[in-house]
């Protein structure tokens, strides 16, 4: 199975590691320099248009989703849904 995140990308359910809400990046030191060791390391991507809602985690890449986590949440199969409230 796959989850369409935005635009033309989809991802393997079995390459999620995590999709985490964008704006949490705001109030975690820890998610901003995160995220700026995978750009240095060219490993995100940004398939929001500028505008990310979430960031979906991969085995082996980031991507910045225009999509909300929510909406990616209801999306996905039911082993997606497991992860109930870490999708906020």
């Amino acid at each position: 199975m796959f989850l369409h995140i935005g635009g033309d990308y989809v991802v393997p359910h079995n390459e999620i590691v995590a999709i985490i809400d964008y704006n949490l990046r705001a109030h975690s030191k820890i998610t901003r320099k995160y995220l700026e060791q995978c750009k240095d390391q060219g490993i995100c991507t940004d398939v929001s248009d500028g505008m990310p809602k979430s960031i979906v985690i991969t085995k082996d890449k980031v991507i910045l989703s225009q999509i909300s986590t929510q909406t990616l949440k209801k999306r996905g199969d039911s082993r997606m849904s497991d992860l109930g409230n870490f999708l906020r």
